[in-house]
């Protein structure tokens, strides 16, 4: 039996999965992690736990589909962490991902000195703590005996592809979401290197997203089959979900996003889009929310306490009106990336009255991470004439919260054969790489409709929400 593993490391799991040609799901193998906060604002995960999550659910696929091996392996992954390792390749520090914050007075200080508008033109990457160059300026100035005693500083994926060939490599699509990339070179920039007082053999190698490695040391039966190093996972989730132009891919896992692919790089005069290179005439435009899934993880789990299963916590919703009830909630439980690029922004649940109740709560948290791409895409419907959205992430599968974005955008909402578009974009890119064609292009499965009379109440909640945040901004600075 023939078939293709796409392998995308997200943020609070890592799905291996095999795909057909046409991409059609054979088999799915899912490990999870936990997220650590041991300190306010500190995001971190064991790099090793996640290592050992790829190589398990690889190794399930595997023994699951024996005697046949897949035609290929490729890569997805979250973006944006930093890990130093040791001359030995062991990591001498947690992944400090891109929810982590506590460089937020790092980058307002670059923000502060005007250099935020030099460093975007160089990379295409917004000035925020979330970036690994803003982390390791946090390193080196609050733990100097890492810093100094460090090899390397390289991110989850490379960590995981030195386990696998001994060797760190960065992929140009990685990369250009580290703050260190010159977008028109594609290479380490020296000005931005001088900044950090970092040699550029401290990083990994930039290699193009179509770098072919062979003979896996962890796996001695893949040792003919080609692993493409691939992309990062938003890019991926573009190319797996649609290349037509006119298409807003918008993705909700644990963040969520908002991105289009232009033909040529494009930023963004108020710097409220990343501009991202994925290969020749190829780039990712967008931008990220810290809260999407994750903010109805807290609501369920640290809020309600609900003992629900998802689909029927957030099936509740649907019994409250589109707007509910004049209940607004700012979804910033972890601060906030684009367009806002506040990581002290905090969540706010406004408007709160003796008849509101959980489902309007449910809804109220639906509708605000939606509003938060909505306010993402507002660059982006400047650079692009947007036609529909393709939904991926989980939340594709909630037919109530697709409804909710294609009312907000006033735009025709998609969904493919499968929502895991990450993986799948691995699995076909890596085809592409290879000259392997796919059976037939990614069709829609399903699509949601805007609903004329839905519409102007959401473009109301919108402008609402926007004036919450603009009057609010200034008291989430914690004394």
């Amino acid at each position: 039996m023939e078939y293709f593993l796409g392998i995308d490391i997200g943020t609070t799991s890592v799905k291996s999965i095999a795909f057909s040609r046409d991409g059609k799901t054979i088999r799915e193998q899912t490990a999870s992690y936990p997220i650590n906060h041991p300190h306010p604002d500190w995001s971190e995960q064991d790099p090793d736990q996640i290592a050992q999550a790829v190589f398990q659910t690889v190794e399930n696929i595997l023994q699951d589909l024996l005697p046949d091996i897949p035609g290929l392996c490729c890569f997805s992954s979250a973006m944006h962490s930093l890990i130093a390792v040791d001359s030995a390749g062991q990591a001498i520090s947690p992944s400090i991902i891109w929810a982590d914050n506590r460089a937020t007075h790092i980058a307002a200080r670059f923000h502060a000195e005007k250099k935020a508008q030099e460093l975007y033109q160089h990379t295409g990457l917004p000035v925020h703590a979330m970036s690994p160059f803003c982390k390791l300026q946090w390193i080196k100035e609050n733990q100097p005996d890492l810093f100094g005693r460090a090899f390397k500083f390289i991110g989850i994926k490379e960590y995981i592809f030195y386990k696998l060939f001994g060797v760190y490599v960065m992929d140009s699509s990685m990369a250009a979401a580290t703050g260190w990339m010159n977008m028109q070179t594609r290479r380490w920039d020296p000005w931005i290197l001088q900044i950090s007082e970092l040699s550029e053999d401290r990083l990994a190698e930039i290699v193009s997203t179509d770098k072919t490695f062979y003979a896996p040391g962890r796996f001695p039966s893949l040792k003919t089959v080609p692993f493409i190093i691939g992309a990062s996972d938003g890019a991926m989730a573009n190319l797996g979900s649609t290349e037509e132009s006119g298409s807003l891919v918008v993705t909700v896992g644990t963040s969520s996003a908002a991105r289009i692919i232009s033909d040529q790089p494009q930023l963004d005069e108020k710097m409220r889009t990343f501009c991202y290179y994925i290969r020749k005439d190829q780039w990712l435009l967008g931008g990220a929310s810290n809260n999407g899934g994750i903010v109805m993880q807290w609501l369920q789990e640290t809020f309600i306490r609900s003992k629900q299963d998802v689909a029927h916590f957030l099936e509740q919703a649907s019994t409250v009106r589109p707007g509910s009830d004049g209940l607004i909630f700012l979804p910033y439980l972890m601060g906030e990336r684009s367009p806002v690029w506040n990581a002290d922004a905090k969540g706010v649940l406004f408007g709160l009255t003796i008849n509101h109740g959980e489902a309007a709560m449910v809804r109220a948290a639906m509708e605000g991470v939606v509003y938060c791409l909505y306010a993402i895409s507002q660059p982006l419907f400047e650079k692009a004439s947007i036609q529909n959205i393709f939904a991926t992430g989980g939340f594709a599968r909630n037919e109530w919260w697709l409804q909710i974005v294609s009312d907000v955008f006033n735009l025709p909402v998609l969904t493919g054969d499968t929502v895991e578009n990450s993986a799948w974009g691995a699995a076909k890119y890596g085809m592409n790489v290879l000259g392997v064609p796919a059976t037939k292009p990614t069709e829609a499965r399903k699509t949601f409709y805007p609903d004329p009379a839905v519409h102007p109440v959401y473009a109301n909640g919108f402008k609402k929400f926007q004036r919450l945040y603009e009057r609010l901004k200034d008291e989430f600075v914690m004394p």
